[in-house]
């Protein structure tokens, strides 16, 4: 099974991302993963990647997706592929399909676990983390035992900076912004593209995207 992930920042898409490539034997590939190892690798590729990293501009679509298809290309015969994070912009997509078709490897399916702007404010903004042992908290959903100190080593818990409500709304503002087109992309060219709500119990979810991917 070959599929794209797709979901705004706190879906819990990365939680989804390890249960579904477990259960149906994929290989999970996310995109800032293979960017930053093909930055690292010494590679033509990576020489050209870090260029434009380097120069604090945005990272050509053709090379994004030669990357992307490098790692897929490279991928066992007997396993399955799980794209995250990628593609992210409709002109990303198409370049993909293009590669995937050479590969005689299409996608087979879109799922985009999404959940609405309000509650997902939420979940970011109460994230608290400890310094220290890095263990992770919530305001409301995992709070504490003594406000604000971490149980294990009683430090104080601090919150990341892009966990700021402005920083999470102008994050989500250009996740939908982008990815809007790029659903209506697979739509219209007769993609399968599976809508999961991922408001509920983090279970729950993966109970209805397996439903879903087995049907």
């Amino acid at each position: 099974m070959r599929i794209v992930l797709m979901g705004p920042p706190g879906a819990g898409k990365g939680t989804q991302a390890k249960r579904v490539a477990e259960m149906f034997n994929m290989v999970h590939l996310s995109s800032g993963d293979i960017l930053r190892a093909e930055r690292g690798s010494g590679s033509e590729l990576g020489r050209r990647l870090k260029t434009y990293m380097d120069a604090g501009e945005l990272v050509p679509d053709a090379t994004v997706v030669e990357i992307m298809a490098k790692a897929v290309a490279a991928l066992p015969a007997d396993k399955g592929l799980l794209l995250d994070g990628f593609p992210r912009t409709v002109a990303q997509g198409q370049a993909l399909d293009a590669q995937l078709k050479q590969l005689n490897c299409p996608l087979q399916a879109v799922l985009v676990i999404d959940v609405e702007d309000a509650p997902l404010i939420k979940r970011i903004t109460g994230r608290r983390s400890c310094p220290d042992c890095g263990r992770i908290y919530h305001t409301e959903y995992l709070r504490p035992a003594v406000e604000n100190r971490c149980d294990a080593c009683k430090a104080s818990l601090t919150q990341r900076a892009d966990d700021t409500e402005k920083v999470v709304r102008d994050r989500l503002a250009t996740y939908r912004r982008q990815t809007q087109p790029v659903i209506a992309y697979y739509k219209d060219s007769g993609q399968r593209v599976i809508e999961i709500d991922g408001s509920a119990e983090p279970d729950e979810v993966t109970a209805r995207v397996k439903q879903a991917l087995q049907g």
